[in-house]
């Protein structure tokens, strides 16, 4: 139960940070909107960590890879994403990372030799197959210009990094650091990356009175940053990068409730097909079938046994 609610905590929040990226882009550097965004999510995290008084204290190495976890999670994957969708829509963006599930699973084999099993390839598969008719229509009218090539690029490169950054989570996690102080720390460290960016681009730091630049960072900032970190790197520990990463495929899903409901997107047949796919995905990936074969056969193994 806890890991069904963690999984629709990441969804929800994460699927919708890709509509309220749209109102930090304009008159604030980007760079600069992330530097805001996550000095907030730093500060609050401190805040917690202070108020639950929880030790704070890392060896010299345990720092560097925190440090590394920032610098791919907190800094580079959002720099990336920000810079892709001033290219292209936040539709084609969020299609293009969802390739991230299938390099976490690469990755896991890679890094960890995690056997992966082959349902869980296939489930990714069918994942991402219904995030490409869900949205055919914009794949369909592509106008492959060096301007949306780069932006293909720069997500698929967001997308990368991402998934290194997932990887040292998972080793930070194995090594018994623990998530909470792990993100007090990185989220620091990245809005510290993320300032030396800003400045070494020559940005100006101003900042944008308007309400829906203020109300989407303080979003992204304590439900994007703070909230569905926490909840994914809890589920990374849980289920595995390779399952816990499947959350990335049902962004665009959300994304799409969203347009119809505040931007009049009207479903269509591609639309349905899209859903019922990554849904079967989804099943496929998530469902427990060796628990399930055990049960079974713990069952027949005992014929009078009655079920509940």
């Amino acid at each position: 139960m806890q890991n069904i609610l963690l999984y629709l905590v990441t969804v929800l929040i994460w699927g919708s940070t890709w509509f309220a990226i749209e109102f930090q882009l304009g008159e604030v550097a980007i760079e600069v909107s992330l530097f805001y965004r996550f000095v907030i999510a730093a500060v609050l995290m401190w805040l917690f960590c202070w108020w639950r008084r929880l030790d704070m204290r890392f060896s010299l190495a345990q720092h560097g890879f925190i440090l590394l976890l920032a610098a791919l999670n907190f800094a580079l994957n959002f720099l990336l994403i920000y810079q892709a969708q001033q290219y292209l829509t936040s539709a084609m963006t969020a299609i293009a990372f969802t390739t991230m599930l299938l390099m976490n699973i690469i990755n896991t084999r890679l890094f960890f030799g995690a056997p992966v099993a082959k349902r869980i390839y296939f489930g990714a598969l069918l994942g991402i197959a219904g995030i490409v008719v869900l949205f055919w229509p914009d794949l369909d009218g592509i106008d492959l210009t060096n301007t949306s090539l780069l932006g293909l690029l720069l997500i698929l490169a967001g997308a990368l990094s991402a998934s290194f950054g997932n990887m040292v989570s998972v080793r930070n996690s194995r090594q018994g650091m623990p998530i909470t102080q792990v993100n007090a720390w990185g989220m620091l460290y990245g809005s510290i990356l993320l300032g030396l960016a800003a400045w070494a681009k020559g940005d100006t730091f101003n900042f944008s009175t308007e309400p829906a630049y203020i109300m989407s960072l303080l979003y992204l900032a304590i439900f994007g940053s703070v909230i569905a970190f926490a909840s994914y790197f809890a589920l990374l520990k849980k289920i595995g990068p390779e399952k816990a990463s499947y959350t990335i495929v049902l962004f665009p899903l959300v994304a799409v409730i969203l347009s119809t409901l505040f931007e009049g997107f009207i479903w269509t047949g591609y639309t349905f097909a899209g859903f019922t796919l990554v849904l079967l995905g989804n099943i496929l990936v998530l469902t427990p079938f060796a628990r399930i074969k055990a049960l079974l056969l713990k069952h027949k193994a005992q014929p009078g046994l009655v079920a509940p």
